[in-house]
């Protein structure tokens, strides 16, 4: 801890803190904490099938990016990893309601009224023929 605290009251302490290596990396924390809030209080229906893969194949490019920039951003490495954890369980989400039975399975009454639905469209379309 002392290692630290000295290191804090340092010149290469206030130039790290006062540089985009530090900065950029807090501000792009928005996006990870969105994210996590949206796994604990938004409902499956109002995820976004096309945007959460397209959020983590963004986070896993700047994951590469925060890597291989020289000195290492682990800061920006850690928000990416957040994120694109965070958006491979949301687009999980979003696969299992809407194509692997969840949301029959939240909404029983709301699934038999689309199937009654479907059976008269197959209905009228053999009236019609």
């Amino acid at each position: 801890m002392a290692g630290f605290i000295n290191w804090a009251k340092s010149p290469a302490a206030r130039q790290y803190f006062f540089s985009t290596h530090f900065w950029g990396p807090v501000a792009n924390w928005g996006l990870p904490i969105a994210a996590l809030s949206d796994i604990v209080n938004r409902d499956e229906e109002s995820i976004s099938g096309v945007m959460s893969p397209t959020l983590a194949a963004y986070s896993m490019i700047f994951m590469r990016f925060a890597w291989r920039v020289q000195p290492r951003n682990y800061l920006l490495f850690a928000c990416h990893a957040t994120n694109a954890t965070a958006q491979v369980v949301q687009e999980a989400r979003y696969l299992n309601y809407w194509h692997f039975g969840g949301r029959e399975k939240k909404h029983p009454l709301g699934a038999k009224v689309d199937d009654v639905k479907e059976g008269a469209k197959e209905a009228i379309e053999k009236v019609k023929a």
